[in-house]
């Protein structure tokens, strides 16, 4: 499945409200000030960075996006090919460790 499929996908999945986030992602999102709104628009125009289809416990991928306030974030999630979205992590990417929010310095 192509990175634009999988972005798609995620997107509608989100538009229909069939996602949940994993006790991890909950904690993430409280320690790092992540709130729903900005998971939610970050989801809703998402760009599908990594692909992970051989992760641990099922299918992943890596998305990235921009909330309304300008801030980049990174989410990892389930493939939209299950039932319900997994929300498994999300931060703010460090600029240390990644250029342009988008690939990963070496």
């Amino acid at each position: 499945m192509t990175r634009s499929l999988l972005a798609e996908q995620i997107r509608k999945k989100v538009a229909l409200g069939r996602f949940e986030l994993s006790r991890h992602a909950v904690d993430q999102a409280v320690v790092r000030m992540i709130t729903a709104r900005e998971l939610l628009e970050v989801l809703g125009r998402s760009e599908v960075i990594e692909d992970y289809p051989d992760d641990k416990y099922g299918p992943s991928c890596l998305v990235f996006g921009v909330t309304d306030g300008g801030r980049p974030l990174h989410v990892q999630c389930s493939y939209p090919s299950r039932p319900v979205l997994k929300i498994i992590t999300l931060y703010e990417p460090d600029p240390e460790l990644w250029i342009d929010h988008r690939q990963r310095r070496r």
